[in-house]
């Protein structure tokens, strides 16, 4: 599968707003915030066409309930995922449009980190200038293996987030 980076697209704000009803549908009052997050939530970045979204939940035990309304959303259901504590569903098959990541309330670290990064790259849009170039510079070595183009970005992400993480931290009084 080929790897794809595209300029922003201002439309991924109202292709989240269209998923996030949708979503909302299917969890009702379980549901306490839904975040657009990742690389299309930050105008001007380049990134993967795929619409980021992390919930919170009031009892992530009681997503495993949701599994049937997720599905008929066209959402495969992928469980924790390699993070514990989490619920993974994606959307599109070979070509995804959609991930949600959703994590209980409570689970104040995760949703911290995702919301910080992207704040961050909205605050400081040289550093997302830094992390757009670098996704095409990979995208151009690496145009067929997503598993090297994600690799390449690894260390990156994680200094900058641990830069968010204190920014924020400085802006919201926790982390």
């Amino acid at each position: 599968m080929r790897v794809q980076v595209v300029e922003y697209n201002d439309s991924w704000k109202d292709a989240f707003q269209v998923e996030a009803a949708s979503i909302q549908r299917v969890f009702g009052s379980l549901l306490l915030a839904l975040h657009h997050i990742g690389s299309t939530s930050v105008p001007g970045l380049r990134a993967k066409p795929i619409i980021d979204m992390l919930g919170e939940v009031s009892d992530i035990r009681l997503v495993d309930s949701l599994r049937t309304g997720m599905q008929s959303l066209g959402y495969e259901v992928m469980g924790e995922f390699g993070i514990p504590g989490r619920r993974y569903f994606r959307k599109g098959g070979d070509n995804r449009t959609h991930h949600l990541h959703v994590f209980e309330h409570t689970n104040g670290a995760e949703v911290q980190r995702h919301l910080a990064f992207r704040d961050y790259l909205i605050a400081h849009p040289e550093q997302a200038r830094r992390y757009s170039e670098l996704k095409s510079e990979l995208v151009a070595k690496f145009p067929d293996d997503w598993d090297a183009y994600s690799l390449g970005k690894d260390d990156f992400i994680k200094n900058m987030e641990q830069d968010a993480l204190r920014w924020y931290s400085g802006r919201n009084g926790s982390v």
